[in-house]
């Protein structure tokens, strides 16, 4: 059977169509695959490489590994203040309250319940997720002090939870770090930096300061505690950034 000139041309012109459409449909299939978003809006293979960093950072990580700064700032240097959100209402030092729940069970504590605890001091480099750093001294009780105090973080057999999440008390920022970084010598529950009391911009009455982590878990102004078995939500991770951010 001969085919005209004007048949082939036909044919062969859609057989390239339609080929032409098959490859696109395959390669948009892979890059949808491959670096389309996930549920927390960051291309899929960014969020295998934090996947990747996080398992590099978990095996290298100690707790007698330490962030220590040799030389502290001066006394009474106001801190960088950076990040705004969930800092919008006033508080006092009298009114503050921490709700912790866990295991079914929430109780609360006062200012007064941190300050009776041993109080510790640090001096780190605080190291931004922007890019840039700064020298801290620190002041104020260790998490895993205040957890052990209070007999908090633990399953009824004893074991402690996988997470820690915290927010601040109007609910608009929040993080969940992971239970060994949060139980790190120097992941403190800060009412002083450089020797004086936290203003109003860096987390008065009291702020979390996490020297194994960016700045974006350094939660300020601490309103909520959760411990539990099911990673907590993440204001950063649901913008797209890592969420074990460690460093």
């Amino acid at each position: 059977m001969k085919i005209s000139r004007s048949d082939f041309k036909y044919r062969t012109r859609n057989s390239f169509l339609v080929g032409s459409l098959f490859a696109a449909l395959v390669v948009s299939g892979f890059a949808w695959v491959n670096f389309g978003p996930d549920a927390n809006g960051a291309p899929k293979f960014l969020r295998r490489i934090f996947s990747v960093n996080e398992k590099v950072f978990r095996s290298f990580y100690s707790d007698r590994r330490a962030s220590v700064a040799k030389t502290p700032p001066p006394i009474g240097k106001m801190p960088r203040a950076n990040g705004e959100v969930g800092l919008d209402d006033e508080v006092t030092a009298q009114g503050y309250e921490i709700n912790v729940q866990g295991d079914g069970l929430s109780r609360s504590f006062r200012l007064d319940d941190i300050l009776k605890l041993p109080k510790v001091s640090s001096t780190t480099d605080f190291r931004c997720i922007e890019g840039w750093s700064e020298i801290l001294n620190y002041q104020g009780a260790r998490f895993s002090e205040f957890m052990d105090r209070f007999a908090l973080g633990r399953r009824p057999d004893g074991t402690l939870y996988e997470y820690v999440g915290l927010e601040t008390p109007d609910g608009e920022y929040y993080v969940s770090i992971d239970m060994a970084s949060m139980r790190h010598p120097q992941t403190v529950l800060t009412y002083e930096m450089n020797g004086a009391a936290l203003s109003p911009e860096n987390g008065f009455p009291l702020r979390l300061i996490i020297p194994v982590k960016y700045g974006i878990k350094n939660l300020k102004r601490i309103g909520k505690i959760v411990f539990s078995d099911q990673k907590p939500h993440d204001y950063w991770e649901e913008r797209g950034y890592d969420w074990y951010s460690g460093l």
